[in-house]
């Protein structure tokens, strides 16, 4: 994979005030990094939406009409596992130790993801090269949706700001047959072996463990629930509907915004920026205010808080957001903020009807 450096000339002391300003208030505060009682309550709660439905749905003799309620129910429980209970752990942010973060992490495989896919994706490659074109997937082109301004334009883009959100809703599902296709690339440009695995080995184990989420989530409800696999398989596809819509809007509102920066690189092949300032000013908040959102997104409405510091848990993004503002203040740097998750959708669609006629 070809890298890339992210150059500063002015010599910037922004990146350095800020990791000072956000560790004074820990250290004033004497508060760990990390998770506390709150996000272990969370992290039952998430695991709970999820499993009690699909419990019931084995072991609860019930009419046909019940496995969808239910289904949407655990689609939701899916959101909040992937972004309440897993992000977190595979940033290593969670807590403080390790084999804890591995197996909260893990919970990935519930949901029909990869944990190894995942990691190179988001915290390798989204995390390192924020909406840059060629490098962070995040801004790949998606079936039909052309989410760089980078990207070749097609006719039919002009009504991506329409379509986009059914295609939003696969993307779960969707995932379950891509983890194959992103495996197999990055076993062929060395950045499995770069990540210390082994690509035959990654490959058993991602067969193995779709099998298996399989056989549980659609081969046990056939066996033990009565239900004929016509409405079985509805269940499944109104589930990962429902997760998938709910975490692809949340990403997505963060990164594909009017705000949000889409840098090219310079003569040189870098960016011609701190990392640090590159992560401000290609990343969006919303709803900083909406403690109810906010729990259940599991912080990702404090993006930014979570590009700049991914190895901070997310129940502190709320007091450390107004820290990252002033200091983005200071610096004169822009610091994107959208009030509500309305204004934050108004503006991802916005943004998807620009991309979809400029070329």
């Amino acid at each position: 994979m070809k890298t890339i450096k992210f150059v500063s000339n002015d010599r910037s002391q922004f990146t350095t005030t800020l990791r000072k300003n956000v560790n004074s208030y820990f250290r004033e505060q004497e508060l760990s990094q990390k998770g506390n009682g709150g996000l272990a309550l969370k992290i039952c709660a998430m695991l709970s939406l999820y499993l009690v439905p699909f419990i019931l749905i084995l072991t609860v003799p019930m009419a046909g009409w019940m496995m969808f309620p239910l289904s949407i129910l655990m689609g939701i429980g899916m959101a909040g596992v992937g972004m309440s209970v897993m992000h977190d752990a595979a940033h290593g942010s969670s807590t403080g130790k390790k084999w804890l973060n591995k197996l909260l992490s893990n919970t990935i495989y519930l949901i029909g993801g990869s944990a190894f896919t995942w990691n190179v994706q988001h915290n390798v490659k989204h995390h390192t090269f924020t909406n840059i074109d060629g490098f962070d997937e995040d801004i790949h082109t998606k079936a039909l949706i052309r989410l760089s301004k980078q990207a070749p334009l097609r006719k039919f883009h002009r009504f991506q700001y329409i379509y986009a959100f059914f295609f939003y809703m696969l993307m779960t599902i969707a995932k379950l047959g891509n983890d194959f296709k992103q495996l197999k690339e990055y076993n062929g440009n060395g950045l499995t072996k770069q990540q210390n695995a082994k690509p035959k080995w990654e490959f058993f184990k991602l067969i193995l463990l779709k099998c298996l989420y399989v056989f549980t989530f659609l081969g046990l409800p056939l066996i033990f629930s009565g239900f004929s696999w016509g409405i079985v398989l509805l269940g499944f596809l109104a589930m990962h509907l429902t997760g998938g819509a709910i975490m692809a809007i949340v990403f997505q509102m963060a990164h594909i915004a009017e705000n949000a920066d889409q840098p090219t690189l310079n003569e040189d092949g870098n960016i011609e920026n701190e990392w640090a300032i590159h992560e401000l000013l290609t990343t969006v908040n919303f709803s900083r205010n909406n403690r109810v959102l906010g729990w259940f997104v599991g912080g990702l409405n404090f993006q930014i808080e979570h590009h700049l510091f991914p190895n901070i848990c997310h129940i502190h993004y709320r007091k450390i957001s107004p820290i990252v503002e002033q200091t983005a203040k200071d610096f004169g740097l822009r610091y994107n903020l959208q009030p509500s998750f309305y204004r934050a959708m108004v503006s991802h669609t916005r943004m998807l009807k620009a991309l979809g006629r400029q070329a």
